[in-house]
């Protein structure tokens, strides 16, 4: 019988096989897209397998992100996909060197060294430019997919699209379809936004060598989409290859991996194939049904039918009608009304990138319907509103036009006048308005994501092969709907391939995601905690509304019964009807509309700025012309010549801050690059520079050009744009030939209030160039001098060592210095100033004002893309945060920021400021996509101005520059504050905890869990101190679900899972809430984690836990800790505690050491060990026994070292990373315990390092010139020679287990991090981050994996940031990066890990034996003056 080999590709959305035979030749392939029913295509393609080659014997291996899945449930081999590519690559293309793959959720760069092993890039949390992303814009455009690149072949012009993100990409695609660009146009800009985000995504600093081999389905199928690649990448055509069948290869190299697979009929595999086993077990939650039965989804339907919308039919009689059009993102809806308001007509059609068309369509349909009625009605007034209304009102000569919001409040008014919320959900955007007595007091967008919008839902109906109301219907029947969770379309998939995987019916996953959109709604768009807030007369409306299921799980999670009317997705458009009454003026006839919209079009371009803007100007029939492609209105404008725009601050920033003098004729140029804190402080160092006699030469202004040239530098990929920009800015410099580059490291700004805490930058600011040097090669220098704006004696001694060394003496320097201040103060008076007059004239005109605020660097045009001046345009001044700098008058007190950042405190602060102000005023803030102190931020601004009547518009910015949905979010806005002009804005009181008071100390405190070995101890630690303390269990999905409800989904998964943590054990009724208080502690850095106590305090309120105290344990003096009941006795403590974390961290050494090399009989012998040792050590802690548990040490190391087969040398895998994550299994996904399963041996986390690098922080920051110390040197060294006799100890103790590793010497370790890394970088684990890693490179260790919460601001500069500079000095180095969140894809995680280990295994990578790694003696320890060696 013949053999063959199969290889089994099941991907996110197609299944691909190819078949070899014993030649290796091709003899069968296929490629069919599964719509999540794998197993019956499987069945149909193995059938026509069997009819071409008969009855044969199979060799088969299955690959892919389901077919991980597919493998576990049928108990077939696996192959992990990069691993069968890079096989096929090195059979049939050995020159290659870099394999770019598109899949239809995940998107890879494959870098293949010369020694074979691979160096993998994949998308993480986000499927932006990938197939499912195209399938998304083909949806849009209105063709299929396989017609996109027809589209694009006949395109002339790239507009800029965002690709980070389908919604966001969405969001542009529908400006410029209502603008009436073209779909080929639209077509060639997708790909373009595909290529530049798989660039920037995936590149992460590694150079993109040739030859390259394009794979996967839309790099096979798409040739415009491969040449915007290759444009992009700016390697010439012919270093590419795309091999046939390139949508085929990782099946191909499956195939070729099968060799070793175990042989397989056909008749056992169909037959393995046809009984699907059923899970036992479903992961995710189950939830409430939709309706318990059909009579009470009939009952349901019954009620709902009493807010009906009246419709009379069209007949001789109708005389007067109104007319209402809303052009929606992706339809047109039309509405005729009669003067009862009674509904004649309705038309809902799509858009298909024509509203123009669209609305005409509807008016032929509405005159063929008045034909057949015998009607001849006359038009009293027409009106418009949606993504369109502009063009529309100009096309068809109508009388009115009116924002989305007020349309939509109108139309639910019409159904219940006591309305108190609506909630509109439409294609793509969510909108709610909240209504108090008639007045719209708060109005709630979407700004970023559409998960929890129609075409969210569209999205998955297609994706399974059902109609959207099938789907629907399905929902209503649903018996167990699956907890899908609230994240976006993307990440949602791979949950519902999950509860396919697991025989979950399409039935309770459309009721699932019926429950997400509410959920998305609630907790993600409007912050939702308490669902008193929205009242008892809610109606919903819009197209999603129509969905009976998500109507019912509205109802269901806010336990509030709804209104609903019979139109509810022409809403928008009736409401445009009952404002044209409202406003009715003259009369047209319908054949006047009808013939009225004729136009010519002509293309222009506008030279007013570097954006050189494609203009399309429309001439229409009726005399009036539209403008469509602009970014602001300055020369193009469709507001007529009488419009005056208001004053716009930062157009007067941005010359104030640059416009400056420059030495031409000076000899030497030192370069600054116009990125981050420059915005803020340029004029000191302009000045400081500028009198030693220097030519500062500035980087060009901001331009995309030379962001896109930098894009390939960016180390990752979900930092904020501005971060991105400096990349360009450095390589502009370059080509400037200047001498050096200055780029500080400034760790303080100018403190312009006492009050405040501290005025640190955020870590990204600080230390953005340690990613610039990690990833640039240049000759010329770059200069990164560590600054303390915070402290002028210090900042003195700082200049000076920093001019000394490049040429300046002491009196140039102090001369140099009193300009750079008399400079810096100039400027701050002065925008001060502009905008005090701004708002007095605003005040003296009766016009409004908003204060636009954002970051320095948001001034920015680029970043900010003109932004401030659209709204100027609209008749707005807008003034800016700059106008409470040093004004220490404005109350800060109500809030519960933990003021650290400068630049927050100075927003936190002006929105204190404008919440007292009258309805004149109002603030919004811009803010970039990603900014992880904006995530702490948002909600603190949200409750100061809605505890003063007003609302918080945040307004989302990126690296697209297509801004057309954020000026209509500010219109929005800015209309409802004029409908409501005479609205009486009304105050509540800010809540706060209680403090622990003197008579608390017999309160239970609960403590967050931390990890398995310290946790347990922490209350016997804290029984010696007085106190009874539990910590809490390990984190659950329950714990994420409380804290994505609770806080801002946009901090890091840490505090996500603490204040989840918290939540569910105060609710779950164990604890007297009377009698408990919580506990965190803060560190006072630069990092995220001070602001975990006020996040908890924010929560706990929110919750109605408005009596539980919230204890810090900090022990920084920048953190003011008024607690009056809470005092720990360190001296009583001290020794038992560090004692107790050496003993937690022995004790995991011996533990996962033990536990890979248990032997047969004894399997599970280790774990029963540590839990014996823990037990043992409570005990001794609590006797204050220090000795004792040294002893207890000694004992376990001898029985561990007894368990433990002898001389057995395992592969090895240090763990690094954030402080929390790399402790903490279930934020992990346990993926520590996933690697000793497979004979692994992992060289745990550390406590005792994380907390003695103070000791060389001290060392360093006094040498920096960052802090005064007050504490003798003498006392400091006295400590540290304490402490690391005890680390001594310990590591001596240990000993007596064979393969223990001695706790390093924290000096050895700084010396190993300042080689990659500033010292200045202590923010989350600063230096000692990388230096772990250099660490465990120098013993012999050179797997390691860096784990970090996704988005973490520190990760951003010490592990992403410096991994390229780390990888140069240790090419064999095997690291792996994994964030993770609450909705981290484990087939993502698995992927990577399965890649890693198999790197490891090739033997590519070192794996040195424990026992082999022990250093010899020396260490620094012995001498502590030979520590300045370090700095």
């Amino acid at each position: 019988m013949s053999m063959y080999r199969v290889g089994l590709d099941i991907g996110s959305t197609t299944c691909k096989i190819v078949v070899l035979d014993a030649a290796q030749h091709v003899v069968f392939t296929c490629y069919k897209r599964h719509q999540a029913n794998v197993p019956k295509v499987l069945q149909e393609a193995l059938q026509q397998l069997r009819d071409q080659i008969g009855d044969a014997s199979l060799q088969l291996k299955v690959t892919g992100s389901v077919g991980m899945g597919v493998a576990e449930k049928f108990d077939l081999p696996f192959e992990q996909e990069v691993i069968a590519a890079t096989k096929y690559v090195k059979s049939q293309h050995p020159d290659v060197a870099t394999l770019i793959d598109i899949g239809g959720e995940d998107a890879k760069i494959v870098y293949i060294k010369k020694d074979g092993s691979c160096d993998l890039r994949m998308n993480g949390n986000c499927a932006g430019g990938t197939g499912a992303f195209l399938d998304q814009m083909a949806v849009l455009l209105g063709v299929p997919i396989e017609e996109l690149d027809g589209l694009a072949q006949k395109a002339s012009h790239v507009h800029a699209i965002a690709s980070r993100c389908g919604v966001f990409a969405k969001t542009d695609v529908q400006n410029l379809l209502a603008k009436n660009v073209s779909r080929e146009d639209i077509a060639l800009s997708i790909f373009h936004a595909v290529a530049v985000q798989v660039i920037a995504t995936l590149s992460h600093g590694c150079t993109i060598e040739p030859k390259i081999l394009f794979c996967g389905g839309p790099l096979t199928f798409m040739p415009v989409l491969r040449k915007a690649l290759m444009d992009t990448l700016q390697i010439p055509y012919v270093n590419f290859i795309v091999p046939e069948n390139a949508n085929l290869i990782p099946a191909y190299g499956t195939a070729l991996s099968a060799e070793n697979a175990p042989e397989i009929s056909f008749d056992a595999l169909i037959k393995k194939l046809s009984h699907t086993p059923k899970s036992a077990i479903r992961t995710g939650g189950v939830l409430p049904p939709i309706f318990k039965d059909e009579a009470d989804y009939a009952a349901w339907k019954k009620q709902k039918e009493a807010d009906f919308i009246q419709l009379a039919p069209l007949s001789a009689e109708t005389t007067d009608v109104y007319v209402g059009i809303d052009s929606g993102s992706t339809t047109t809806k039309l509405v005729v009304t009669n003067p009862q308001d009674e509904i004649l007509f309705t038309y809902y059609l799509p858009n298909n990138g024509n509203p123009i068309g669209a609305v005409q369509t509807a008016f032929e349909a509405f005159y063929a319907k008045c034909l057949q009625a015998g009607a001849n009605p006359r038009i009293l007034g027409s009106c418009s509103t949606g993504y369109g209304e502009d063009l529309i009102k100009a096309a068809f000569a109508l009388k009115t036009g009116i924002i989305e919001t007020i349309a939509h409040y109108l139309a639910a008014r019409k159904i219940n006048k006591d309305i108190s919320f609506i909630l509109d959900i439409g294609g793509q955007d969510m909108k709610a308005i909240f209504v108090d007595h008639g007045i719209l007091n708060r109005m709630e967008l979407n700004e970023s994501c559409s998960s929890g919008c129609g075409t969210f839902l569209e999205t998955f109906a297609k994706g399974l092969n059902y109609s959207v109301n099938e789907f629907a219907k399905l929902a209503c029947e649903a018996k167990e709907p699956c907890d899908l969770g609230t994240r976006c379309t993307v990440f949602m998939n791979s949950k519902v391939k999950q509860s396919l995987r697991e025989g979950v019916t399409i039935g309770d996953i459309s009721a699932g995601l019926a429950y997400s959109v509410i959920k998305n709604c609630l907790y993600k768009v409007l912050k939702l905690q308490n669902t008193k807030e929205l009242g008892t007369d809610i109606v919903l409306q819009g197209g999603t509304m129509k969905n009976d299921a998500v109507v019912r799980a509205f109802e269901l999670l806010t336990n509030t019964t709804v209104h609903r009317s019979n139109i509810p997705e022409i809403m928008g458009a009736y409401g445009c009807c009952l404002y044209a009454r409202q406003k009715a003026e003259g009369f047209a006839t319908l054949d006047d509309m009808i013939h009225v919209a004729q136009y010519t079009t002509k293309p222009l371009q506008c030279h007013g700025c570097e954006n050189n803007c494609l203009i399309k100007k429309y001439a229409f029939g009726n005399g009036s012309t539209y403008y469509s492609g602009n970014k602001c209105e300055k020369y193009f404008s469709n507001r007529g010549e009488n419009h005056k725009p208001g004053e716009n601050i930062y157009d007067y920033k941005y010359q104030l801050l640059f416009d400056r003098p420059v030495k031409e004729e000076a000899e030497r140029v030192i370069g600054i690059p116009r990125v981050l804190n420059m915005y803020e402080d340029y004029p000191f160092w302009h000045a400081l520079f500028t009198t030693c006699g220097l030519k500062v030469q500035l980087s060009d202004p901001s331009n995309m050009k030379d962001y896109v040239s930098g894009i390939r530098e960016v180390m990752s990929d979900n930092i904020c744009f501005p971060a991105k920009l400096v990349h360009g800015h450095i390589h502009n410099l370059i080509k400037k030939r200047v001498n050096r580059i200055f780029m500080p490291y400034v760790i303080y700004e100018r403190q312009d209030d006492k009050r405040q805490l501290n005025s640190y930058n955020c870590p990204v600011v600080s230390g953005y160039s340690d990613v610039i040097k990690s990833t640039l090669e240049s000759e010329i220098p770059i200069d990164t001098p560590v600054i303390n704006f915070q402290d002028e004696k210090l900042l003195k001694g700082q200049i000076r060592k920093y001019l000394n060394y490049i040429g300046f003496d002491r009196f140039m320097a102090d001369k140099a210095l009193k300009a750079a201040f008399a400079a810096q103060e100039d400027y701050a008076r002065a925008i001060k100033a502009k905008n005090e007059e701004i708002l007095q004239k605003s005040r003296e005109a009766h016009q409004l004002t908003i204060l636009l605020a954002g970051r320095p660097y948001h001034t920015d045009p680029l970043i900010q893309h003109k932004l401030s001046e659209s709204i100027a345009e609209m008749g707005i001044n807008v003034i800016n945060e700059d106008l409470v700098r040093d004004d220490s008058q404005i109350t800060i007190d109500d809030s519960y920021l933990v003021r650290q950042w400068a630049y927050i405190n100075r927003i936190s602060k002006a929105a204190d400021w404008v919440a007292r102000q009258d309805n004149t005023v109002h603030f919004m803030e811009m803010t970039s996509f990603g900014c992880g102190p904006d995530a702490f931020l948002q909600d603190e601004i949200r409750g100061i101005l809605q505890r003063h009547g007003k609302a918080l518009t945040l307004l989302k910015i990126d690296d697209v520059s297509n801004i057309g949905s954020l000026k209509l979010r500010v219109r929005s806005v800015v209309e409802s504050i004029r409908y409501n002009n005479d609205a009486v804005l009304k105050k509540e009181e800010f809540v706060q905890p209680p403090k622990f008071e003197k008579g608390m100390e017999g309160y239970t405190i609960l403590a967050p869990f931390f990890n398995s070995y310290i946790s347990p101890l922490i209350p016997s630690i804290m029984k010696n101190a007085g106190y009874t303390v539990v910590t809490l269990p390990e984190s659950t999905e329950e714990s994420a679900e409380l804290g994505l409800k609770y806080a801002n989904n946009e901090v890091c998964y840490p505090a996500t899972l603490v204040v989840g943590d918290y939540i569910k054990a105060l609710k779950s009724g164990k604890y007297d809430l009377h009698h408990t208080a919580v506990a965190i502690s803060q560190t006072g850095g630069q990092c995220r984690a001070s602001n975990y106590y006020g996040l908890i305090k924010h929560a706990l309120v929110a919750a109605g836990f408005t009596d539980v105290p919230v204890i810090s344990l900090a022990v920084s003096k920048n953190i003011q800790n008024d607690q009056p009941g809470f005092h720990l006795n360190w001296l009583k403590i001290a020794k038992i505690t560090v004692s107790s974390i050496l003993f937690s961290d022995c004790l995991s050494k011996l533990f996962h050491a033990t536990v890979v090399r248990e032997m047969g009989k004894i399997k599970g012998k280790a774990k029963e060990l540590k839990e014996k040792y823990l037990e043992l050590a409570k005990a001794e802690i609590e006797k204050n026994n220090s000795k004792g548990l040294l002893e207890l040490l000694r004992q376990a190391a001898e029985e561990f070292d007894a368990f433990a087969k002898p001389d057995e040398q395992l592969p090895q895998v240090g763990i690094v990373g954030e402080i929390y994550l790399k402790f903490n299994s279930f934020s992990h996904k346990n993926i520590t315990e996933w690697l000793m399963e497979h004979s692994i041996e992992v060289m745990p986390p550390l406590l005792t390092p994380f907390f003695m690098q103070a000791f060389v922080n001290r060392i360093t920051n006094k040498k920096f010139g960052l802090e005064r110390h007050h504490i003798p040197g003498f006392i400091a060294d006295v400590l540290y020679g304490w402490v690391n006799s005890q680390i001594q100890k310990f590591n001596q103790v240990g000993e007596k287990f064979r393969y223990f590793t001695p706790i390093e010497n924290i000096f050895e370790l700084a010396n190993d991090g300042k080689t990659v890394i500033n010292m200045a970088a202590q923010f989350g684990e600063g230096w000692l981050l990388p230096a772990e890693i250099i660490n465990f490179a120098k013993s012999g260790i050179l797997n390691v994996i860096s784990l970090q919460p996704f988005g973490c601001i520190a990760n951003h500069i010490i592990s992403k940031g410096i991994e390229k500079r780390i990888k140069s000095l240790y090419p064999h180095m095997n690291l792996l990066s994994l964030d993770f969140d609450s909705g981290v894809s484990d087939v993502n995680v698995m992927n990577r890990l399965l890649l890693f280990v198999e790197n490891i295994q090739k033997g590519a990578v070192t794996a040195t034996g424990a026992a082999s790694q022990k250093k010899e003696k020396g260490f620094i320890e012995e001498n502590l003056m030979r520590r300045e060696i370090m700095v």
